[in-house]
């Protein structure tokens, strides 16, 4: 009872604050600046809520700010079904009123020509949201959560019951709205008003469907060639990422370590510099294309500006994150069923076409799936490789910042591209329900994995040395080319890139950073350091209510959450623009958008790392926690997050890594005060200034290596460990004990 009462009151002296000691609008100089101090609470833009609807007319706020007394009303009775009910209708009464006043009222007058209809013109509009609106409509939601648990939803559990409710509110916000505005926005003119003229116009253009290409003619549309190349990609990197599992796992390969390492440099590295490197091999300035031409007097040529270019690049980006994804698959076939095969006399080939590869089908379709989405979603490739061949990622970005300025087109490109990521996401899940793939069950499993079959062996050898040995020369080219002076012009080394990029000086004691891309080389770290703590908990938590929890709707909830992995960045980049650039939202230009963008664009990895690792805690240990009396926030922080050091580790360290490479949702969402690294980079690209991006993309994969060692040293190991208890002079031995040790 008294927890419950506490609860309520923090609840309640949210929406307070939100009322009464905040701006409730959004201020131009940013919150945190505290500029707004300086007129609070009088102006006009600074007042809080209250003072908006008494002092300056603003009569749409007095709705939510009766439905919040009516919570206020409920505090003063007792937990009873009634003021269960009244918690949660104002709850949701006040969501409710909140949005659509937001969507409704916007800088000069109402957003919809209904509402004139209904309450007539408004005197004046309103600005963006701000920091009372938010607090706010927190408090509403905590209303709603506790009035359900007061009514023994969940159990009662208020912890459980808001934290569903929360993440619910913020996907919805962060997710679905943005995805929901670029379908608006793509019937919609200039002024906002309904005009579906520019989506047929640009559905039916025959530049994106145009399939000339296939009956002799110059090029397809740009929809089947983005399409015809994510195939490619995809089915590439997951050939070559089996071939590295199968490598690694069924053959006596003696670099199998090195193998694991060279894995791990694509996902730190920065998604064009690939391409960078490809340029100075075979570009027409590249090392060997200048060998070829002075050797054998061939005439250098673009072939590696193009779909062909574009290919080679994703396939190096892919491979590594393919063999990830297949590597615990393939060890996870059962040796049983394999000797099971070859007792029944079939041979090593049979055993591995009719039974290992079967098994290997969920981790085939996942690889198959992520590269591609993740070549659907390249845009850093392409727009350094990609020349006169643009695909869905990079048109949609010129459609934004280009000549053409259409965002009716970017927003039927991206409808396009949202299209096929789902599409294949959809099919991936049809193939794979309702089939077991289970090899591993609580029966013993003794022996070793079937060697491969002596052609495969071969095969699969013939395939991984080669490209071994040529991703080691790209990435040594990746580094040696911030030490050339002008690649193929002039190979003088030096480092005069590095010190145009990172120089620095004492000027009266003070350090001055006056390379040109510390501004946002710092930029990019704090807002990592940021976004990377609250990816892992918005993954993690969710993964708990996943694996812990059992509510109505809790596929539909796994699967909504999940969704937002199968968005490109370019849509997500677009969608945000389109949704965050007016009222009732505006951050575009801010740094919250992008920490937005990275929590929710990421989130789902940190939930599938949580969900696999939560799997293996036996429940009882949470069960023996609440059996004691503890909450689920205490059981949560004192028992399970200790034993999820490794998942905790995994999310924080793939979060810190995508917000730095990630270049596709970026690029849209960039400014002059707050420019990301990898949009930095492409600029330099653009201008030519090839010396100093690679010296700047080594920067960053040296940087991203020292903090990811410093997050797992934080973190620390998740010890497990068996004790042997010292013998006393009463007992003669002591049985070793197991004791887990966190």
């Amino acid at each position: 009872m008294e927890r419950s009462e506490r609860r309520l009151n923090i609840a309640l002296a949210i929406g307070l604050a939100g009322f009464t000691l905040v701006p409730w609008y959004r201020i131009e100089s940013g919150f945190f600046s505290l500029r707004w101090l300086g007129n609070f609470p009088t102006g006009s833009a600074e007042a809080p809520g209250l003072l908006q609807i008494f002092e300056y007319g603003r009569w749409t706020l007095a709705v939510i700010a009766l439905l919040f007394g009516a919570g206020l009303c409920a505090r003063a009775f007792k937990v009873s079904p009634l003021r269960s009910n009244m918690l949660i209708a104002a709850g949701a009464a006040g969501v409710v009123f909140l949005v659509l006043q937001g969507l409704a009222v916007g800088f000069s007058s109402w957003t919809w020509a209904i509402s004139e209809t209904l309450f007539g013109p408004l005197a004046d509009g309103q600005p963006s949201m701000g920091a009372g609106a938010g607090l706010v409509a927190l408090s509403f939601v905590l209303m709603f959560s506790f009035g359900l648990a007061e009514r023994g939803v969940l159990r009662g559990d208020a912890f459980v019951v808001a934290s569903i409710a929360l993440l619910v509110f913020l996907v919805s916000i962060f997710v679905f709205y943005p995805v929901g505005s670029m379908f608006v926005g793509a019937f919609q003119s200039f002024d906002g008003s309904f005009d579906p003229s520019g989506f047929i116009r640009n559905i039916q253009d025959p530049s994106i469907w145009s399939l000339d290409c296939a009956i002799g003619g110059n090029r397809c549309g740009i929809a089947w060639r983005t399409l015809l190349l994510a195939i490619l990609a995809a089915f590439s990197s997951t050939l070559l990422g089996l071939c590295f599992a199968l490598v690694a796992t069924r053959t006596r390969f003696p670099f199998k370590k090195g193998l694991r390492l060279l894995t791990i440099l694509p996902i730190i590295t920065p998604p064009f510099v690939i391409g960078l490197a490809l340029i100075l091999l075979f570009g027409r300035a590249g090392v060997v294309t200048q060998q070829l031409s002075n050797l054998f007097g061939i005439e250098p040529g673009r072939w590696l500006y193009g779909l062909t270019g574009i290919w080679i690049a994703q396939v190096l980006s892919f491979t590594p994150i393919s063999f990830l994804v297949l590597i615990g698959v393939v060890e996870g076939v059962s040796p049983s069923m394999e000797e099971a095969s070859q007792t029944l006399r079939a041979d090593r080939w049979r055993t591995f076409w009719k039974i290992s590869l079967p098994l290997m089908k969920p981790g085939l379709a996942n690889a198959f799936l992520i590269g591609f989405i993740e070549s659907m979603a390249d845009f850093g490739n392409p727009l350094v490789l990609g020349g006169s061949h643009g695909v869905l990622s990079t048109e949609i970005f010129f459609a934004v910042v280009g000549s053409q300025n259409d965002p009716s087109r970017a927003a039927v490109l991206a409808i396009i591209l949202l299209f096929f990521t789902l599409s294949a996401f959809l099919a991936q899940r049809v193939w794979l329900a309702g089939k077991s793939f289970a090899t591993v069950t609580g029966k013993g499993d003794s022996g070793a994995h079937i060697a491969l079959p002596r052609s495969l062996s071969i095969a699969v050898h013939a395939i991984v040395i080669p490209w071994i040995l040529f991703t080691l020369v790209i990435y040594g080219m990746i580094f040696v080319g911030g030490f050339v002076r002008t690649w193929g012009l002039d190979n003088t080394l030096t480092f005069e890139h590095y010190q145009r990029a990172f120089s620095f000086s004492f000027e009266d004691g003070v350090v001055a950073w006056t390379g040109v891309a510390w501004n946002s080389f710092w930029t990019t770290i704090q807002i990592a350091l940021i976004a990377a703590p609250l990816t892992a908990a918005v993954g993690l938590l969710t993964a708990y209510l996943i694996v812990r929890q059992r509510f109505v709707g809790r596929n539909v909830f796994e699967f909504a959450l999940m969704m937002s992995f199968a968005i490109p960045g370019t849509v997500i980049g677009i969608s945000y623009i389109m949704a965050f650039n007016l009222p009732p939202l505006e951050m575009t230009g801010t740094a919250l958008i992008l920490i937005a963008c990275f929590v929710f664009r990421n989130m789902p990895v940190g939930v599938r790392g949580g969900v696999a690792a939560m799997s293996q805690l036996d429940k009882s240990l949470d069960e023996a926690s609440l059996t004691l009396r503890a909450t689920s926030f205490r059981t949560i922080r004192k028992v399970i997050l200790p034993l999820l050091r490794p998942a905790i580790v995994a999310a924080l360290v793939y979060s810190f890594v995508r917000a730095i490479t990630s270049i596709s949702a970026v690029i849209f969402l960039v400014s002059a005060e707050y420019n990301m690294a990898t949009s930095y980079i492409v600029g330099l690209v653009e201008n030519g200034e090839y010396g100093v991006a690679v010296a700047y993309s080594s920067m960053l994969i040296v940087v991203m290596i020292v903090i990811i060692t410093c997050f797992q040293l934080l973190v620390g190991e998740r010890k497990l460990r068996r004790e042997n208890r010292v013998a006393t002079a009463f007992v003669p031995s002591a049985a070793p004990q197991e004791k887990a040790v966190s």
